[in-house]
């Protein structure tokens, strides 16, 4: 009977395999997606700031407790109790992660209102003909836009250039002196 049951139980676990397979391309493309996602992540380690914090107050209080006990002479030092510190420092390393989630979602904030500011308008797509809106610019429009981003990107290289050639040679000249 134990022959029996092997097969089965490979075949239940082949199954379950693939089943994981099959699964598992979706789930890390979608993870991957929400890591990235500020605000996701902003609202994913909330919970654990609510825990960590619950976690600090209880431990504060039972060693408020045992140093009370301990300076009443109930109970002596011998007692082990959870350390305060690693519990604050758990409790800090996740406000310092939302902090960093808050900023980068800042960012792309700021980036996406930049982005809207130097170019309002969309090219109209030939994919999408009935979605033409009326603001779009037209191709040559886009162009001339483009080529003006890039003659002032040309620019601003040209003129970091000539400033590190300046600050090169006032480096040469304050060593020969």
């Amino acid at each position: 009977m134990a022959s029996q049951q092997q097969p089965g139980a490979a075949t239940a676990q082949a199954g379950v395999h693939q089943t994981a397979v099959l699964q598992q391309p979706q789930q890390p493309q979608l993870s991957q997606q929400q890591d990235f996602d500020p605000v996701h992540r902003f609202k994913m380690l909330i919970p654990q700031l609510k825990e960590s914090l619950q976690n600090v107050m209880s431990i504060a209080s039972l060693n408020f407790a045992h140093n009370t006990a301990i300076d009443n002479g109930i109970k002596s030092n011998d007692a082990t109790v959870q350390r305060f510190d690693k519990s604050l420092e758990e409790f800090y390393a996740l406000c310092d992660q939302l902090e960093l989630c808050l900023r980068l979602a800042h960012e792309c904030l700021s980036q996406s209102i930049d982005s809207a500011k130097h170019s309002p308008n969309l090219v109209p797509t030939a994919t999408k003909p009935d979605t033409v809106q009326t603001e779009s610019l037209s191709y040559s429009q886009y162009l001339s836009m483009i080529k003006s981003q890039i003659s002032c990107a040309k620019d601003i290289h040209n003129a970091l250039l000539e400033c590190s050639k300046k600050i090169a040679g006032k480096g040469q000249q304050q060593g020969i002196l």
